[in-house]
């Protein structure tokens, strides 16, 4: 993969422990960053953390508040500010129709995916303000623009970070803070576990690449717009769905 100019900042990942937010935390430690990987995997964070150089691991519910301002005031002490947030964690929840579907479970999946969002931006977003530079990349996907069958609480969640990011993007737009999303396609992720076969195979169906994407493609996407060089583009969404996104 490519590296950017990243030196002399500082990252959180959130998701970090696997996956996309575990990738694009090994891109910008390898540009440079120090970063911290912030995940209610704790366990699974400090590992991921060991196989990543200029990386330490956090215990963080996204979900919660305290766990967030917490781990912030962490980052911050060993860090001493956030320079760039990257918004990976995430959950898929049941493959099931909306007259079936549990409410307990659609409850958890906005929580995580889109509540947590805007708890860990609303959290980071002072500081950045304050230092008059930022770089925010929330993860969506391309469910949240074409809407998934049986996935309605992934869909409307991913759909909700979209809307989210291009709000902030534009609240934020005079600070030199952007503020991006990205929407891939399936990638062959932990994730999978939780969906069923026939759903997946739904997903690729409907790739013209024929094919599911890879966490360094996603990644690599993620480290420019973390990058000083994206000096222009903000409140906006990028595509990585192999040819599936039709707007």
């Amino acid at each position: 993969m490519n590296t950017y100019d990243l030196n002399g900042r500082y990252a959180v990942v959130t998701g970090g422990a696997q996956g996309i937010g575990q990738a694009t935390a090994r891109l910008l430690a390898e540009s440079g960053a120090t970063v911290a990987l912030w995940d209610v995997d704790g366990a699974a964070a400090l590992a991921s953390a060991d196989r990543i150089e200029n990386a330490v691991a956090m215990e963080c519910d996204v979900t919660d508040w305290d766990s967030i301002s917490k781990a912030l005031q962490t980052t911050e002490t060993a860090f001493g500010q956030v320079d760039i947030l990257v918004n990976s964690a995430g959950i898929a929840g049941p493959n099931t129709l909306v007259e079936d579907y549990d409410i307990a479970a659609w409850r958890q999946i906005v929580d995580v995916n889109l509540t947590g969002t805007f708890l860990v931006n609303r959290a980071v977003v002072p500081g950045m303000k304050e230092r008059r530079y930022g770089r925010i990349v929330n993860i969506a996907s391309v469910a949240g623009k074409e809407g998934n069958p049986t996935a309605s609480a992934y869909s409307a969640s991913k759909a909700g970070v979209i809307g989210f990011t291009k709000s902030l993007g534009k609240e934020l737009a005079e600070f030199d803070i952007a503020v991006n999303c990205v929407t891939p396609a399936a990638a062959r992720t932990p994730i999978f576990d939780q969906m069923s076969d026939e759903h997946i195979a739904y997903m690729l169906s409907k790739i013209p690449r024929a094919r599911f994407v890879e966490v360094d493609e996603i990644a690599s996407m993620i480290g420019w717009l973390c990058s000083a060089e994206n000096s222009f583009t903000t409140a906006s969404v990028f595509d990585l769905s192999g040819g599936r996104a039709t707007y």
